[in-house]
């Protein structure tokens, strides 16, 4: 109770005293926001197109569409659209929580890392992986795309938590706790309560990640675990792909209060854009056994041709014709960045579209649209500053942070302790 008083009175200040908004700006042509865009180190914290690469015939080096394919994320449309690159999800979906659950999940984030780094070798001369903050700068100046890794879903390393130092090792610097369920770390914002909040296990796993330099990720996590991560963590914690419940309420996003705290212990949230979690979509039992039914009858897509990709295309629209649902549109995300920049300030704001993961919507579909968000921002009157600080300034400041920790922490053993 006294936390949640001490989280409402911080917003109630923080209203009272308005967060600074932008000046009235005229509207910017796609020619001028493209040139700002190219000026920008653009990164997207939440690219899932690592589940692409195992898939044969298919590279990034290729244009792709989304209407293909189901890809949204490749070089070409990096380039056309201005996005220097991101953090490729190293992304394990929840299984089991038993020794060989663990073991299994384990196996399979590794191969998702490698594949990840087979594909930096196989296209070292138009993508280069970046291991530290200050990386990123002079490989977007390169005119190579820029590669981070992330972990989403902590469930590979919920078996041994000091498993961290080998993603760490393979270069993830981004870590998130939690997915759409419950796991022996904490609590998911999408399951029931089991340790209301985090774990002893996800404290070590806050521990871990500090020690290391990883920046923590509270997306998908519960309420409670968002204030436990704020509150153990050694350095600011980023919401990597989140959205916020004044402007849609859904259990993926978070109220005013802890964006607020949020913002005041240094974080910061990237904002998405995927329909369900920015607008009402009613469910429809039908579409959804049919679609269900589709995936189960083609097993793993991550192993299917071109042909059958394209198959799997064809009788997917089929179905979404049959059982049409509204997709969110340009201006539902806008909403709700233009909120967050609000409430937050343009120093805890960023872009985190959830592209190949389930994003995705009218007037941004894929990779070749990341300027629109650019061109809407200027005419919303904010700065190429302002810009320079959310496509990428705000999470390479959380990066220096967790980068300055770990080396104090080393260098003093005595801080290492939980």
């Amino acid at each position: 109770m006294f936390r949640t008083l001490v989280i409402s009175g911080l917003l109630a200040t923080s209203l009272a005293c308005g967060a600074a908004l932008p000046a009235v700006a005229a509207p910017v042509s796609e020619a001028q926001a493209r040139a700002v865009q190219q000026r920008l180190v653009a990164l997207d914290t939440h690219l899932d197109t690592p589940a692409f690469f195992s898939r044969p015939g298919w590279d990034i080096m290729d244009r792709h569409s989304v209407e293909a394919d189901g890809s949204q994320i490749d070089y070409p449309r990096m380039v056309e659209g201005g996005l220097s690159g991101g953090f490729f999800a190293v992304f394990t979906p929840q299984g089991p929580r038993t020794r060989a659950g663990d073991i299994a999940a384990r196996d399979a984030a590794l191969v998702r890392a490698a594949e990840i780094h087979e594909m930096l070798a196989r296209h070292s001369d138009h993508f280069r992986q970046a291991l530290k903050a200050d990386d990123a700068a002079g490989i977007a100046a390169s005119g190579k795309r820029v590669v981070f890794l992330s972990m989403e879903n902590g469930y590979p390393v919920e078996g041994d938590v000091s498993l961290l130092s080998a993603f760490y090792a393979l270069g993830v610097r981004i870590a998130g706790p939690v997915h759409f369920k419950d796991n022996d770390l904490g609590d998911s914002a999408t399951d029931k309560p089991e340790w209301n909040g985090l774990s002893d296990k996800g404290k070590a796993f806050v521990a871990q990640a500090n020690r290391l330099g990883m920046v923590l990720d509270g997306s998908h996590a519960s309420a409670q675990v968002l204030e436990q991560l704020i509150a153990l963590s050694k350095t600011p914690v980023i919401l990597s792909h989140s959205g916020c419940t004044a402007v849609f309420d859904h259990p993926r996003n978070i109220d005013d209060a802890h964006l607020k705290a949020l913002a005041d212990s240094g974080g910061v949230i990237q904002v998405y854009a995927f329909t369900s979690y920015l607008i009402p979509v009613p469910k429809n039992p039908e579409r959804q056994a049919a679609l269900e039914a589709l995936f189960a009858r083609l097993g793993d897509r991550s192993k299917l041709d071109p042909a059958a990709i394209k198959a799997l295309q064809a009788e997917r629209k089929a179905i979404e014709a049959k059982y049409p649902a509204p997709r969110a549109k340009f201006q539902d995300f806008l909403n709700q960045l233009n909120h967050a920049l609000k409430v937050a300030g343009v120093d805890h704001v960023g872009i985190g579209l959830d592209f190949d993961g389930g994003g995705g919507i009218e007037g941004l579909e894929d990779a070749s649209d990341y300027w629109k968000i650019t061109q809407a921002l200027l005419s919303e009157g904010y700065s190429e500053q302002d810009l320079a600080k959310i496509w990428s300034g705000n999470v390479l400041r959380l990066l220096r942070q967790a980068e300055a920790y770990s080396r104090s922490a080393q260098a003093s053993p005595a801080t290492l302790a939980p």
